[in-house]
């Protein structure tokens, strides 16, 4: 008794009506996305900060206001702290945000870290992350506590409570762009300008104005040392790339269909 009609060809096993299906679907756009979708094991790092800030966020929304603040006061990266206790101060600033939500920083890290934690590893992406947030920390409240010293600004300055991963974010921007094509990098390079822009024009603090530039920066310095280590696809000998596709039919025969 004849059977359902199979199509025998060199890509679409017989007994697989929904073969092409298949097929379209591991490549194209929706392999594109996937590849791109952040896992434990292509984004560690990225997946594993996402989690600590999330309990830190978790935990201020759920546990006693007093106790929160204080934690905050004690781990933020304002001038005084960084004179009295630079590492803890340092450390611990990046293990909370700015804020009762932690969701934009989602987009943020998926937008940033964990394309290039993709590119150039887990460890090298958390060198990045880190020199961004220590570099535009140092440099921005530098400017604060020079500004006190001199008398422009409140010796009060020195004591604003300076928390969050922006700066870590913005420098894995910074550093991103450097493995973008020209284009892209232009576009990406303008639209973080436009966005600096646009929170220094409405914060008005010096803080922001100073560090959220110097972070993206921190990034662009490290191109050279990122294009050096980006993680490429290996180049396959043709002979070996050739056995992954389609075996020709011999002859030039035509493909049968069977019934």
């Amino acid at each position: 008794m004849a059977g359902p009609r199979q199509v025998v060809d060199g890509r679409t096993p017989a007994g697989a009506p929904y073969g092409m299906l298949r097929h379209g679907l591991r490549t194209g756009v929706a392999r594109w996305l996937l590849d791109r979708v952040p896992t434990p094991r292509r984004n560690p790092f990225t997946l594993g900060y996402l989690a600590v800030v999330g309990a830190t966020t978790t935990f201020a929304g759920l546990a006693d206001p007093e106790l929160v603040q204080r934690l905050r006061e004690a781990s933020s990266s304002d001038g005084h702290n960084l004179l009295q206790h630079p590492l803890r101060a340092l450390v611990l600033s990046g293990f909370w945000v700015a804020g009762d939500v932690w969701v934009p920083y989602l987009w943020g890290f998926a937008f940033t870290l964990a394309p290039l934690e993709r590119r150039v590893g887990p460890a090298r992406a958390a060198a990045v992350f880190a020199t961004g947030h220590v570099a535009a920390t140092l440099l921005s409240q530098g400017v604060v506590i020079t500004a006190v010293e001199t008398g422009r600004m409140a010796p009060e300055a020195m004591d604003h409570l300076d928390i969050g991963v922006s700066y870590g974010v913005l420098a894995c921007l910074g550093a991103l762009c450097g493995l973008l094509p020209r284009h892209g990098r232009l576009l990406a390079l303008s639209g973080a300008g436009l966005m600096i822009a646009q929170q220094i024009a409405s914060d008005r603090d010096v803080v922001t104005a100073v560090g959220h530039p110097a972070a993206v920066l921190a990034g662009m310095a490290l191109w050279r040392w990122l294009r050096h280590t980006e993680r490429r696809p290996p180049r396959l000998h043709p002979a070996v790339a050739a056995v992954g596709g389609a075996a020709p039919a011999r002859g030039g025969a035509r493909v049968r269909t069977v019934r």
